[in-house]
C-alpha cells in the first residue's frame, strides 16, 4: 500500500465521546498512549514499593521485616513487574502517542486492535499481583517465587501463584504483539508523503526495529510457559529432570526471550534521546544513517548471544566461546550509538533544560552498564561474578537508565507538546539530581559487595557486608522519593502552567512541533510534505 493511500483526511469525524466511555472505547493514538503511560507509571510505583521492601529488609543484617518466603515474592513480583508494567507499557506509550506526530500520520495504522492491545494489560496485572495480595490475606501460598526468571525446578514445584503468573506472562505477550504489528503496519505504510525510511526519525526506527524483534521473542516465551504449565498439571516432562526432562532447556528458552528484552527497552530510548540531544545542542543528530545501521545490527545481533546468561549452566567450552565473542561484538554497534551521541553535542550550543540532563545522564550510565557487561561476558571470568551483587548492580545499570532516565528525557521533552503548558523547571531539575544521587548511591554499593562475594537473592547477610547494605538501602529510598517529584510536576503540568508554543524548545525539529500544543485530537487531516533534501532524522515541511 503506497503511503498516499494509506493516509485518509478525518474531516468526517464525530465528536469523541467523554468521559469514562471515551477511555474504554477510545480508538485515537493520543488517548491510548496517555492510558499506556498512566499505567506504566502506575506499575513503576507498585514495583518501586516492592523493590523498598527489599531494601528495607537489607537494611541490617538478619531477618528484619519478613520471612526468607515473602522475600522472595517481592524479588520476583519486582522484576516481572517493572519489565512488563512499567517499561514496555511505558515505551509504547510513548510509540503510540508520538509515532503518528512524528510520521505525519492521522493515527495508527490499525487503531482498534490498538484499543484491544492496551485494554488486555490492566487484567493482566492483576492476574500478575492478585495472589501477593491474597497471601497478605492469610489466603493462598501467595505470589510467584521463583525469581523474575521463573527457572525450573523452581517453577514447576512453585504454589498455584506461579500459574497466575503463566496467564499475566500469556496476556503480556499478547499485548506486546499486537501493538507491535500495529507499529510496523505504521510505519510502512503511514508516513507523509515525501518521507522514505532513511528520511524517517531515528524514534520511528528504533521503534521499528523493537517490533520486530518483541515479534520474534515473545512466541518463544509463550511456548516455554506453556511447557511449564503443562509440567505443572499434566504430567508432561519438559524441565523436570526426575522425569527425563532439561531444567537448563528452560533456560536457554527464557534468554532467548531474555536478553534481547534488554535491547527491546533499549531501542525506543535509543530512537527517542537523539531528538532531546538536538533539540539542546541546535544541531542535526550526528551519524544519521549509521545510527540506524547500529539499530539493525544491535536487533539482529540480539538473537544470537543470549547464552552468556548461562555460562555457569556446565555448557561446552566451545559454545562458552562462541557466546562470548558474539557478546562483545554486540558492543560494537553499541559503541557507534555512543559515539553519534557524544559528536552530536560535540561544539553545539548546548543548553541543560530537563530532558536534556535525563538524557545525558542516561548516556552516562547506561554506559557504565555496558562497560560492566564485558567483564560479564568474559567466559572465564563470569563464574566470579554471577550470582553475585555484581550481576545486579550491571543489570539495574543497564536498565534503570534506560527503562527511567531515558523515558523521562522523552517525556519531559514532549510534555509541552501533550499538555500545551511548560514544566517546572525547577522540579525537574531537583528531580534530575535527587533520582543522579539515588540510583548511584543504590547500586555502586552493590557492585562492591559483589566483588567481596556477596550473592543476589537472599535476605540476610553477613556483618563484614552491613555498611555497603545500609548505604544501598538509603539510596534507593531517595530514589524512590524523586519519583514522586517526577509524578508531582507531571501533574501540575497537566493542570497548568506557562503556555507551550507549537515549537516549544528552541532547537526542536519535527513534524511534531509543526501543530499547536496541545497536540489536536486528530492531528494531521492534510497530510504534510516533506522536503527532498537528505534525510537526519529530523523531518522538515515542505
Amino acid at each position: 500500500m503506497s503511503n498516499e493511500l494509506a493516509i485518509e483526511p478525518h474531516h468526517g469525524h464525530h465528536p469523541h465521546p467523554s468521559g469514562i466511555v471515551r477511555w474504554i472505547s477510545t480508538t485515537n493514538h493520543k488517548d491510548i498512549g496517555l492510558m499506556y503511560l498512566v499505567f506504566g507509571i502506575t506499575m513503576l510505583m507498585v514495583g518501586g514499593a516492592m523493590a523498598l521492601g527489599i531494601r528495607a529488609e537489607l537494611f541490617r543484617p538478619g531477618l528484619q521485616l519478613m520471612q526468607p518466603e515473602f522475600f522472595n515474592q517481592l524479588i520476583t513480583l519486582h522484576g516481572l513487574i517493572m519489565v512488563f508494567g512499567f517499561a514496555m507499557p511505558v515505551a509504547t506509550g510513548l510509540a503510540n502517542y508520538m509515532l503518528p506526530l512524528v510520521l505525519g500520520a492521522p493515527d495508527m495504522a490499525l487503531p482498534r486492535l490498538n484499543n484491544w492491545g492496551f485494554w488486555i494489560l490492566p487484567p493482566a496485572a492483576v492476574m500478575l499481583v492478585m495472589p501477593f495480595v491474597m497471601g497478605l490475606l492469610g489466603v493462598g501460598p501467595g505470589a510467584v517465587d521463583t525469581g523474575w526468571t521463573m527457572y525450573a525446578p523452581l517453577s514447576i514445584q512453585s504454589g498455584w501463584g506461579m500459574d497466575f503468573a503463566i496467564f499475566a506472562v500469556h496476556m503480556l505477550g499478547i499485548s506486546s504483539i499486537l501493538g507491535s504489528i500495529n507499529v510496523i503496519v505504521t510505519v510502512l505504510n503511514m508516513r507523509a508523503p515525501g518521507m522514505t525510511l532513511m528520511k524517517m526519525p531515528l524514534f520511528a526506527h528504533g521503534f521499528l526495529v523493537t517490533a520486530i524483534l518483541l515479534i520474534t521473542i515473545m512466541p518463544v516465551l509463550a511456548g516455554g510457559v506453556t511447557m511449564v504449565l503443562l509440567d505443572r498439571h499434566f504430567g508432561t516432562h519438559f524441565f523436570n529432570a526426575a522425569g527425563g526432562g532439561d531444567p537448563v532447556l528452560w533456560q536457554h528458552i527464557f534468554w532467548f526471550m531474555g536478553h534481547p528484552e534488554v535491547y527491546v527497552l533499549l531501542l525506543p530510548i535509543a530512537g527517542a534521546v537523539p531528538h532531546v540531544l538536538s533539540a539542546f545542542a541546535r544541531k542535526p543528530p550526528y551519524g544519521y544513517r549509521a545510527q540506524v545501521y547500529a539499530m539493525w545490527a544491535i536487533g539482529g545481533l540480539s538473537v544470537v548471544v543470549w547464552a552468556h546468561h548461562m555460562f555457569t549452566s556446565g555448557m561446552s567450552t566451545g559454545s562458552q566461546l562462541y557466546f562470548m565473542y558474539s557478546t562483545m561484538a554486540i558492543s560494537l554497534p553499541l559503541a557507534v550509538l555512543f559515539f553519534c551521541w557524544i559528536a552530536t553535542l560535540w561544539r553545539g550550543a548546548m543548553s541543560f533544560e530537563t530532558p536534556m540532563l535525563f538524557a545525558i545522564g542516561f548516556i552516562v550510565l547506561f554506559g557504565w552498564g555496558g562497560l560492566t557487561g564485558l567483564v560479564l561476558a568474559d567466559a572465564a571470568a563470569d563464574p566470579q561474578y554471577h550470582n553475585a551483587y555484581f550481576l545486579v548492580a550491571h543489570f539495574h545499570y543497564a536498565l534503570y537508565p534506560t527503562t527511567a532516565l531515558g523515558s523521562m528525557a522523552a517525556i519531559y521533552y514532549w510534555l509541552p507538546k501533550w499538555t500545551g503548558h511548560m514544566l517546572d523547571e525547577r522540579l525537574g531539575r531537583a528531580h534530575f539530581w535527587m533520582a543522579l544521587v539515588g540510583v548511584n548511591l543504590t547500586f555502586i554499593p552493590q557492585f562492591l559487595v559483589g566483588l567481596a562475594g556477596m550473592p543476589r537473592r537472599i535476605p540476610d547477610y553477613p556483618l563484614v557486608f552491613a555498611d555497603w547494605n545500609m548505604l544501598s538501602s538509603i539510596g534507593a529510598f531517595v530514589l524512590g522519593a524523586s519519583h514522586l517529584i517526577f509524578i508531582y510536576n507531571v501533574v501540575k503540568c497537566v493542570r497548568g502552567g506557562p503556555k507551550a508554543a507549537s515549537k516549544a524548545w528552541d532547537g526542536a525539529q519535527g513534524l511534531e512541533w509543526t501543530i499547536p500544543s496541545p497536540a489536536p485530537y486528530h492531528s494531521f487531516e492534510t497530510p504534510p510534505a516533506i522536503e527532498p533534501s537528505p534525510g537526519h532524522g529530523l523531518s522538515a515541511v515542505r
